[in-house]
Protein backbone atom coordinates (compact mmCIF):
# COMPACT_ATOMS: atom_id res chain seq x y z
CA UNK A 1 0.00 0.00 0.00
CA UNK A 2 1.29 3.48 -0.92
CA UNK A 3 1.79 6.30 1.51
CA UNK A 4 -0.90 8.14 -0.17
CA UNK A 5 -3.31 5.63 0.62
CA UNK A 6 -2.54 5.23 3.68
CA UNK A 7 -2.96 8.69 4.76
CA UNK A 8 -6.13 8.78 2.87
CA UNK A 9 -7.09 6.02 5.69
CA UNK A 10 -6.70 8.87 8.34
CA UNK A 11 -7.92 12.01 7.35
CA UNK A 12 -11.44 12.95 7.97
CA UNK A 13 -12.68 12.72 4.62
CA UNK A 14 -16.39 14.04 5.67
CA UNK A 15 -14.74 17.16 7.15
CA UNK A 16 -12.50 17.71 4.77
CA UNK A 17 -15.12 17.38 1.99
CA UNK A 18 -18.03 19.80 3.86
CA UNK A 19 -14.90 22.34 4.24
CA UNK A 20 -13.99 21.93 0.52
CA UNK A 21 -17.66 22.32 -0.19
CA UNK A 22 -18.45 25.63 1.77
CA UNK A 23 -14.91 27.38 0.32
CA UNK A 24 -15.64 25.98 -3.38
CA UNK A 25 -19.61 27.52 -3.00
CA UNK A 26 -18.43 31.03 -1.89
CA UNK A 27 -18.85 34.13 -4.20
CA UNK A 28 -16.40 36.16 -2.14
CA UNK A 29 -14.42 37.83 -5.28
CA UNK A 30 -11.02 37.15 -2.67
CA UNK A 31 -12.13 33.55 -2.18
CA UNK A 32 -13.35 32.38 -5.61
CA UNK A 33 -10.84 34.16 -7.46
CA UNK A 34 -8.15 32.45 -5.57
CA UNK A 35 -9.45 29.43 -5.81
CA UNK A 36 -10.09 29.45 -9.48
CA UNK A 37 -6.62 30.41 -10.89
CA UNK A 38 -4.81 28.32 -7.89
CA UNK A 39 -6.75 25.23 -10.08
CA UNK A 40 -6.70 26.26 -13.02
CA UNK A 41 -2.44 26.64 -12.97
CA UNK A 42 -2.31 23.95 -11.04
CA UNK A 43 -4.06 22.01 -13.89
CA UNK A 44 -3.34 23.49 -17.28
CA UNK A 45 -7.05 23.83 -17.86
CA UNK A 46 -7.87 26.17 -20.93
CA UNK A 47 -11.35 27.58 -21.88
CA UNK A 48 -10.63 27.32 -25.44
CA UNK A 49 -13.93 24.44 -25.58
CA UNK A 50 -16.26 26.29 -23.10
CA UNK A 51 -18.93 28.62 -23.30
CA UNK A 52 -17.68 31.00 -20.51
CA UNK A 53 -14.31 31.96 -21.90
CA UNK A 54 -13.35 34.15 -19.23
CA UNK A 55 -12.25 33.10 -15.58
CA UNK A 56 -13.72 36.59 -14.33
CA UNK A 57 -17.16 34.92 -15.74
CA UNK A 58 -17.63 32.35 -13.06
CA UNK A 59 -19.54 32.75 -9.72
CA UNK A 60 -17.64 30.85 -7.78
CA UNK A 61 -14.99 27.85 -7.52
CA UNK A 62 -18.22 25.63 -7.98
CA UNK A 63 -19.59 27.23 -11.01
CA UNK A 64 -16.33 27.27 -12.48
CA UNK A 65 -16.13 23.37 -11.87
CA UNK A 66 -18.83 22.24 -13.82
CA UNK A 67 -18.79 24.61 -16.27
CA UNK A 68 -20.27 24.11 -19.52
CA UNK A 69 -18.86 23.06 -23.00
CA UNK A 70 -19.72 25.06 -26.33
CA UNK A 71 -22.39 23.34 -28.27
CA UNK A 72 -20.14 22.35 -30.92
CA UNK A 73 -16.90 21.32 -27.93
CA UNK A 74 -17.62 17.80 -28.23
CA UNK A 75 -18.96 15.30 -31.30
CA UNK A 76 -21.13 12.70 -30.34
CA UNK A 77 -20.91 9.33 -32.23
CA UNK A 78 -24.10 8.23 -33.71
CA UNK A 79 -23.52 4.59 -34.44
CA UNK A 80 -26.49 2.55 -34.51
CA UNK A 81 -26.78 0.87 -30.96
CA UNK A 82 -23.50 2.41 -29.99
CA UNK A 83 -22.60 2.94 -26.16
CA UNK A 84 -20.45 6.64 -26.11
CA UNK A 85 -18.31 7.77 -23.29
CA UNK A 86 -20.40 9.49 -20.72
CA UNK A 87 -17.74 11.85 -19.74
CA UNK A 88 -14.35 13.43 -20.57
CA UNK A 89 -11.71 11.66 -18.75
CA UNK A 90 -9.86 8.19 -19.35
CA UNK A 91 -10.68 4.23 -19.23
CA UNK A 92 -9.84 3.32 -16.06
CA UNK A 93 -11.15 -0.31 -16.72
CA UNK A 94 -13.67 -2.03 -19.29
CA UNK A 95 -14.79 -5.24 -20.34
CA UNK A 96 -17.02 -8.06 -18.99
CA UNK A 97 -18.50 -8.97 -15.63
CA UNK A 98 -17.23 -12.65 -14.58
CA UNK A 99 -18.85 -14.12 -11.51
CA UNK A 100 -20.93 -11.13 -11.20
CA UNK A 101 -17.12 -9.48 -10.49
CA UNK A 102 -16.23 -6.05 -12.24
CA UNK A 103 -11.94 -5.15 -12.28
CA UNK A 104 -11.18 -2.47 -10.80
CA UNK A 105 -7.24 -2.66 -11.19
CA UNK A 106 -5.03 -5.44 -12.21
CA UNK A 107 -5.45 -8.31 -9.55
CA UNK A 108 -8.49 -6.80 -7.72
CA UNK A 109 -12.10 -7.10 -8.80
CA UNK A 110 -15.23 -6.05 -6.75
CA UNK A 111 -18.88 -7.34 -6.87
CA UNK A 112 -21.64 -5.27 -9.07
CA UNK A 113 -24.29 -5.84 -6.27
CA UNK A 114 -22.18 -4.19 -3.71
CA UNK A 115 -22.13 -1.41 -6.52
CA UNK A 116 -25.39 -0.83 -6.96
CA UNK A 117 -26.36 -1.88 -3.19
CA UNK A 118 -28.51 -3.75 -3.91
CA UNK A 119 -28.08 -8.17 -4.66
CA UNK A 120 -31.08 -8.38 -6.89
CA UNK A 121 -29.97 -5.51 -9.35
CA UNK A 122 -26.24 -6.73 -8.97
CA UNK A 123 -27.94 -10.60 -10.04
CA UNK A 124 -29.28 -9.13 -13.11
CA UNK A 125 -25.93 -7.97 -14.33
CA UNK A 126 -24.75 -11.16 -14.18
CA UNK A 127 -21.94 -11.66 -17.46
CA UNK A 128 -22.57 -8.61 -18.53
CA UNK A 129 -20.41 -5.29 -19.60
CA UNK A 130 -19.33 -2.16 -17.57
CA UNK A 131 -17.07 0.34 -18.39
CA UNK A 132 -15.43 2.81 -15.99
CA UNK A 133 -14.51 6.03 -16.70
CA UNK A 134 -12.08 8.66 -13.86
CA UNK A 135 -12.58 11.95 -14.57
CA UNK A 136 -9.14 13.77 -13.79
CA UNK A 137 -9.55 17.02 -11.88
CA UNK A 138 -8.93 19.24 -15.30
CA UNK A 139 -11.25 17.27 -17.15
CA UNK A 140 -15.07 18.67 -17.98
CA UNK A 141 -16.96 17.60 -14.79
CA UNK A 142 -20.72 17.21 -16.52
CA UNK A 143 -21.94 13.35 -16.92
CA UNK A 144 -23.53 12.44 -19.84
CA UNK A 145 -26.26 9.68 -20.91
CA UNK A 146 -24.09 6.97 -22.76
CA UNK A 147 -27.55 5.17 -24.34
CA UNK A 148 -31.12 6.17 -24.28
CA UNK A 149 -32.99 5.45 -22.15
CA UNK A 150 -36.08 5.76 -18.95
CA UNK A 151 -34.28 6.49 -15.75
CA UNK A 152 -36.65 4.73 -13.10
CA UNK A 153 -34.79 4.65 -10.08
CA UNK A 154 -31.86 6.60 -8.38
CA UNK A 155 -30.21 4.83 -5.23
CA UNK A 156 -28.07 7.66 -3.31
CA UNK A 157 -25.11 5.61 -1.40
CA UNK A 158 -23.39 6.95 1.99
CA UNK A 159 -19.66 6.06 1.86
CA UNK A 160 -15.84 6.36 2.28
CA UNK A 161 -14.42 9.35 0.28
CA UNK A 162 -10.74 8.09 -1.15
CA UNK A 163 -9.35 9.10 -4.27
CA UNK A 164 -10.19 7.27 -7.35
CA UNK A 165 -6.90 7.74 -8.88
CA UNK A 166 -5.20 4.59 -11.05
CA UNK A 167 -2.71 4.08 -7.23
CA UNK A 168 -5.77 4.51 -4.55
CA UNK A 169 -7.72 2.20 -7.40
CA UNK A 170 -5.32 -0.50 -7.37
CA UNK A 171 -4.36 -0.59 -3.41
CA UNK A 172 -8.20 -0.11 -2.30
CA UNK A 173 -10.01 -3.65 -2.37
CA UNK A 174 -13.99 -2.36 -3.35
CA UNK A 175 -12.78 1.26 -3.70
CA UNK A 176 -15.91 1.64 -6.08
CA UNK A 177 -18.40 -0.29 -3.91
CA UNK A 178 -17.16 1.83 -0.82
CA UNK A 179 -17.11 5.57 -1.55
CA UNK A 180 -19.86 7.55 -1.44
CA UNK A 181 -22.21 7.01 -4.92
CA UNK A 182 -25.30 7.78 -6.98
CA UNK A 183 -26.60 4.91 -8.69
CA UNK A 184 -28.86 5.92 -11.72
CA UNK A 185 -31.27 3.21 -13.05
CA UNK A 186 -32.16 2.75 -16.60
CA UNK A 187 -34.99 0.84 -18.95
CA UNK A 188 -33.33 0.80 -21.99
CA UNK A 189 -33.83 -0.65 -25.47
CA UNK A 190 -31.45 -3.94 -23.58
CA UNK A 191 -33.07 -4.44 -20.68
CA UNK A 192 -32.04 -2.47 -17.26
CA UNK A 193 -28.56 -0.45 -17.42
CA UNK A 194 -27.17 1.06 -15.05
CA UNK A 195 -24.89 4.51 -14.90
CA UNK A 196 -22.95 4.84 -11.34
CA UNK A 197 -21.45 8.70 -10.26
CA UNK A 198 -18.88 7.73 -7.76
CA UNK A 199 -17.62 10.27 -5.27
CA UNK A 200 -14.06 11.12 -3.91
CA UNK A 201 -11.60 12.50 -1.91
CA UNK A 202 -12.51 16.28 -1.48
CA UNK A 203 -15.58 15.83 -3.74
CA UNK A 204 -18.49 18.84 -2.24
CA UNK A 205 -21.05 16.84 -3.93
CA UNK A 206 -23.30 15.02 -6.80
CA UNK A 207 -25.89 16.53 -8.76
CA UNK A 208 -28.52 14.65 -11.08
CA UNK A 209 -30.78 16.38 -13.55
CA UNK A 210 -33.83 14.25 -11.44
CA UNK A 211 -32.64 14.42 -7.94
CA UNK A 212 -30.99 18.16 -7.63
CA UNK A 213 -28.18 18.34 -5.54
CA UNK A 214 -27.75 15.25 -3.20
CA UNK A 215 -27.89 15.90 0.31
CA UNK A 216 -25.34 13.44 2.31
CA UNK A 217 -27.10 10.87 4.66
CA UNK A 218 -26.11 8.06 7.03
CA UNK A 219 -28.88 6.08 5.14
CA UNK A 220 -29.71 4.99 1.48
CA UNK A 221 -31.90 7.13 -0.13
CA UNK A 222 -33.93 5.59 -2.64
CA UNK A 223 -36.02 7.52 -5.47
CA UNK A 224 -38.66 6.36 -8.57
CA UNK A 225 -38.45 8.44 -11.24
CA UNK A 226 -39.80 8.15 -15.10
CA UNK A 227 -37.63 10.26 -16.95
CA UNK A 228 -36.48 9.64 -20.40
CA UNK A 229 -33.34 10.81 -21.84
CA UNK A 230 -31.39 10.65 -25.26
CA UNK A 231 -28.10 9.25 -25.71
CA UNK A 232 -25.91 12.42 -24.59
CA UNK A 233 -28.48 14.37 -22.44
CA UNK A 234 -26.66 15.54 -19.17
CA UNK A 235 -27.51 13.22 -16.30
CA UNK A 236 -25.10 15.13 -13.65
CA UNK A 237 -22.31 16.69 -12.61
CA UNK A 238 -19.89 15.99 -9.98
CA UNK A 239 -18.52 19.36 -7.27
CA UNK A 240 -15.01 18.08 -7.23
CA UNK A 241 -14.13 14.26 -8.33
CA UNK A 242 -14.27 11.41 -9.79
CA UNK A 243 -14.87 8.89 -11.37
CA UNK A 244 -18.84 7.36 -13.77
CA UNK A 245 -19.16 3.69 -13.97
CA UNK A 246 -21.30 2.43 -16.71
CA UNK A 247 -23.25 -0.97 -16.46
CA UNK A 248 -24.97 -3.44 -18.93
CA UNK A 249 -26.68 -6.16 -19.02
CA UNK A 250 -25.56 -9.55 -20.80
CA UNK A 251 -28.40 -9.26 -22.73
CA UNK A 252 -26.90 -6.32 -24.83
CA UNK A 253 -23.94 -7.87 -25.99
CA UNK A 254 -21.51 -5.07 -25.68
CA UNK A 255 -18.56 -5.26 -27.64
CA UNK A 256 -16.12 -2.98 -27.06
CA UNK A 257 -13.48 -1.09 -28.76
CA UNK A 258 -10.08 -2.83 -29.46
CA UNK A 259 -8.53 0.54 -28.95
CA UNK A 260 -10.67 0.74 -25.48
CA UNK A 261 -7.83 -0.16 -22.98
CA UNK A 262 -6.85 1.27 -19.50
CA UNK A 263 -5.46 4.73 -19.30
CA UNK A 264 -6.80 5.19 -22.31
CA UNK A 265 -8.11 9.45 -23.40
CA UNK A 266 -11.41 9.51 -24.22
CA UNK A 267 -13.80 12.40 -24.55
CA UNK A 268 -17.58 12.78 -24.23
CA UNK A 269 -19.68 11.09 -26.81
CA UNK A 270 -16.71 9.13 -27.78
CA UNK A 271 -17.54 5.36 -29.08
CA UNK A 272 -16.88 3.27 -26.89
CA UNK A 273 -18.54 0.35 -27.96
CA UNK A 274 -21.85 -1.55 -29.56
CA UNK A 275 -24.42 -2.95 -28.16
CA UNK A 276 -25.56 -6.20 -30.38
CA UNK A 277 -28.97 -6.09 -29.49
Amino acid sequence: MTLFTTIQQFVPQQQLSKIAGRLAASRHPLVKRAFIRSFAKAYNVELDDYERQSFNAYESFNDFFTRELKDDARTIDKTSHGIVSPADGIISQLGQLHDNKLLQAKGRHYDVGQLLADSEDGHYFADGSFATVYLAPSNYHRVHMPFAGTLTKTRYVPGTLFSVNNSTAANVPDLFARNERLVCMFDTEYGKAAVVMVGAMIVAGIETQATGKIIRTDDIQEAEHDMKFAQSDELGRFYLGSTAIVVLPKAAKADWLNGMTPNTAVQLGQLLGVAKV
